[in-house]
């Protein structure tokens, strides 16, 4: 196991240059299937290496339910400083469950007080609600989910800006972009070093749904009119991983859709700065699988050695 145990807990940074390049440089849509799937992938592996570190750490405290075979020499010998990193690991890994269920927690209570908000307005594809907070935001559901919008918020727009408004959410609801912004949220909070791959697809989401919108509306003017109307007056949705409309660094989204319309890659050279970002990660989530996993597996023949003897 060694010092590849270490790995994956620092191999995130690697992630960092796709992060920013992904945002000027790809599609968005592959942009947010790209950064969500790297952030995913290396926390799981990180957050694997805790577990295996508070194995090793837990074996040491005093009064512990575990088999004597789990506090074998040859067990903690397996970790280099054994004493300080698997004591360190507990609590690491307890702040990490905590975290990540308190932000699941949030997402799902406030997808239930939302859902009550429309629940005399199920059936149907869009929820104007009576208020004249400006607000408009994509509400997941099993049948497709719903676009709830205020009176307040419709009321600062043009007719062909509700078009481009409605267009915008829809495409949130039919990519399912909730699930991208919750799972890159909780990688982030599994491993601090994905914060710049979690705001990175915040931006690319709503990018995406700014595409589909335009390509829908054939207007990418009244797509940036209605971004930056909506971003003056609105306070957004409940909680970051429901994409809203008024969400993410309007300035550049507004810039992006005043400029031409991004062309998707089948494939990007090597030779080029992202290309060279894209196989950095790429290394860095390999390395990353490969480490947890040997380290899990050699962990796992070790401890089976030691109840055995």
């Amino acid at each position: 196991m060694g010092v590849f145990v270490f790995l994956p807990l620092v191999l995130p940074l690697t992630a960092w240059p796709i992060a920013r390049l992904a945002e000027h440089r790809l599609h968005p849509r592959t942009a947010t299937w790209l950064l969500t799937w790297t952030a995913v992938l290396l926390a799981v592996c990180s957050t694997l290496c805790l577990a295996l570190l508070m194995v090793v750490g837990t074996a040491q405290l005093p009064g512990n339910p575990l088999p004597d075979g789990w506090s074998d020499p040859e067990v903690r010998e397996a970790v280099p400083l054994d004493e300080v990193a698997g004591r360190a690991a507990i609590p690491a890994l307890l702040a990490v469950l905590v975290s990540c269920l308190a932000a699941g927690w949030r997402h799902y209570r406030v997808r239930k007080q939302a859902t009550r908000a429309v629940a005399g307005l199920s059936g149907r594809s869009v929820a104007v609600l009576p208020d004249q907070v400006p607000y408009a935001y994509a509400l997941p559901g099993r049948q497709g989910g719903q676009v709830v919008v205020s009176t307040g918020m419709l009321a600062g727009l043009t007719p062909g800006e509700r078009r481009a408004l409605f267009a915008h959410e829809r495409a949130h609801l039919a990519g399912r972009h909730h699930r991208f912004l919750l799972g890159v949220q909780l990688a982030a909070r599994a491993n601090p070093f994905l914060r710049p791959l979690w705001t990175a697809v915040a931006f690319t989401a709503e990018r995406w749904a700014d595409e589909e919108a335009a390509a829908r509306t054939g207007s990418r003017r009244t797509v940036a009119l209605a971004v930056g109307k909506s971003a003056l007056v609105s306070r957004g949705a409940p909680v970051a991983s429901l994409a809203h409309f008024a969400a993410g660094p309007v300035p550049r989204r507004v810039a992006a859709l005043l400029g031409p319309a991004p062309v998707a890659r089948n494939w990007v050279s090597v030779f080029t700065t992202l290309g060279l970002a894209m196989w950095t990660a790429a290394a860095g989530v390999t390395v990353s699988a490969l480490s947890s996993a040997n380290s899990a597996v050699t962990l796992f023949f070790i401890l089976h050695a030691a109840l055995d003897a």
